[in-house]
């Protein structure tokens, strides 16, 4: 995949939080991911999936349950607008059209659906398409994190009668109690949990036509204004993926985009990035994919990556993810 959605800090400021007792775990925890500790004072800061899943595989290294862990600790509020907008519906079967509506304002991982078998509502994640590694940990975070959220918009914990998981059953399998108190089954052919049908047509006790009326049209407006700036972004990033042995500079790039410096450099500040970050990026995860190739020597991805000197290359990867290219490879 040629692009990687950007996303907020929230994931990563929630794993620092987890291991906030141990401050010395805070550089390992950002290693390879280039996210500095001080990029979590900034509300603007934006990380691409690629960043935020390489900080949750150093912490699952340490912690075989994050996913689990993190997911009931992704609110409603943790949504934003649409977090709001689900929370003013009149019912609960009306919020969950709404964020299924909305996947890009949802942030998730995979698809999300909603479907209604015999007297049972199935709420279900499929379609995951990232680090296969991290599959089980982003379907505990993501169904833990949903179950939370159908609690938290009920006022009242929902009664599940079952939960199935597409992957055999985890070692620590009795701390899944917190998120699915019902019958679990490993090992299914999907991912998704189970309550009665007829909890859709419970009404919500924070309803409010007037302030959902309002919330609805701030999420259409961010979802269009959201979806807009990933099209173009992608179109960006493209255009600097097929050129990294010699990249085009701000103006070319520009001229490429048919804008000018000042209009692209202004676009990208508003997203919360600028072209020498958008570009190492690019460079940091051609290199860490070419790294894990043993037939590619290091002077040989310097030059596909544009650098003119290996030594360029073993500075600016140590810059990126905090350790020399050998030293990763390894």
């Amino acid at each position: 995949m040629l692009h990687a959605h950007l996303t907020t800090l929230h994931v990563v400021a929630l794993i620092l939080e987890l291991f906030a007792d141990q401050p010395e775990l805070t550089e390992p925890l950002l290693a390879g991911s280039g996210i500095q500790a001080g990029d979590l004072a900034s509300g603007e800061r934006r990380i691409t999936r690629t960043q935020e899943l390489q900080v949750c595989a150093n912490a699952l290294a340490l912690r075989a349950d994050l996913g689990l862990q993190l997911g009931r600790r992704l609110h409603v509020s943790s949504y934003g607008l649409l977090g709001y907008a689900a929370l003013s519906s009149a019912t609960f079967g009306d919020a969950w059209r709404l964020l299924l509506q909305y996947p890009a304002l949802l942030g998730t991982y995979f698809k999300l659906d909603l479907t209604v078998e015999d007297e049972l509502a199935w709420v279900g994640a499929a379609e995951y398409r990232h680090a296969l590694a991290l599959e089980r940990f982003n379907v505990e975070m993501c169904l833990a994190s949903l179950k939370l959220i159908c609690d938290e918009l009920l006022g009242q914990p929902l009664p599940l009668a079952a939960a199935q998981f597409a992957y055999p059953q985890p070692a620590y399998v009795a701390r899944y109690a917190s998120s699915f108190a019902c019958p679990l089954q490993f090992d299914a052919a999907r991912n998704a949990f189970a309550f009665p049908a007829e909890w859709l047509q419970r009404r919500l006790p924070l309803a409010d036509p007037v302030t959902h009326l309002e919330m609805l049209e701030r999420c259409r407006k961010q979802n269009a204004e959201f979806t807009t700036r990933q099209a173009w972004l992608q179109r960006v990033r493209a255009e600097l993926a097929s050129h990294l042995v010699e990249p085009p500079g701000l103006e070319a790039l520009a001229q490429q985009m048919h804008c000018s410096p000042h209009t692209l450099r202004r676009h990208l500040q508003e997203l919360g990035t600028h072209y020498q970050e958008l570009l190492d990026e690019l460079r940091f995860e051609r290199a860490k994919t070419l790294l894990g190739q043993d037939d590619w020597p290091i002077c040989r991805i310097a030059e596909e990556l544009g650098f003119s000197e290996s030594a360029s290359f073993r500075h600016a990867f140590q810059r990126w993810s905090g350790v020399a290219p050998s030293r990763f490879r390894a």
